[in-house]
C-alpha cells in the first residue's frame, strides 16, 4: 500500500471546524492561505495553542500544516485548529496517541454558550427585582 500524500482530520471547538491537512515538509502552517501570525493577528497565545501538539510530540519540524477552519470566533478557531492538529497526528502516528491523551488534546471541549431562557435577560440572568 502506498503512502498518503496527506493526513487528514476535523477538529472542533465552540462554533467552529477545522479541516487539517498534515503534509510532509518543514513546518509551515498556513491557516485559510494565510500564515498563522497573519491570520491571527500575531497574537502570540493563538500561536502557541496551536502549535502545542507538534511541539509536545516533536514533530513541529516534520509536517507542513494547511487548514481551512470557518465559524465561531478567534479563540474558538484556534482551539479547532489545534484539536484537529492533535487527532491528525494520531493518524500519521498512533504512538503519540499517549502523549496526546496525556495533555488532553485529543478530547473534544463539548463546552458552548448556553442558550437565552424565557423571561431572562441571557441565560441566567434574570431582570432585576423591584419591590415597589
Amino acid at each position: 500500500m502506498t503512502e498518503a500524500a496527506y493526513h487528514y482530520a476535523v477538529g472542533r471547538r465552540k462554533a467552529a471546524v477545522a479541516r487539517v491537512r498534515l503534509y510532509p515538509g518543514s513546518g509551515h502552517i498556513t491557516v485559510n492561505g494565510k500564515s498563522v501570525g497573519e491570520y491571527f493577528g500575531g497574537r502570540p497565545v493563538h500561536n502557541a495553542n496551536i502549535t502545542e501538539p507538534l511541539r509536545l510530540t516533536g514533530t513541529a519540524e516534520r509536517f507542513d500544516v494547511t487548514v481551512r477552519v470557518l465559524g465561531g470566533g478567534v479563540s474558538g478557531q484556534a482551539d479547532a485548529i489545534r484539536h484537529g492538529i492533535a487527532r491528525a497526528l494520531t493518524r500519521v502516528d498512533e504512538e503519540l496517541r499517549p502523549t496526546l491523551k496525556r495533555a488532553k488534546l485529543l478530547t473534544r471541549d463539548a463546552r458552548v454558550k448556553e442558550r437565552k431562557k424565557v423571561g431572562l435577560k441571557r441565560a441566567r440572568k434574570a431582570p432585576q427585582y423591584t419591590k415597589r
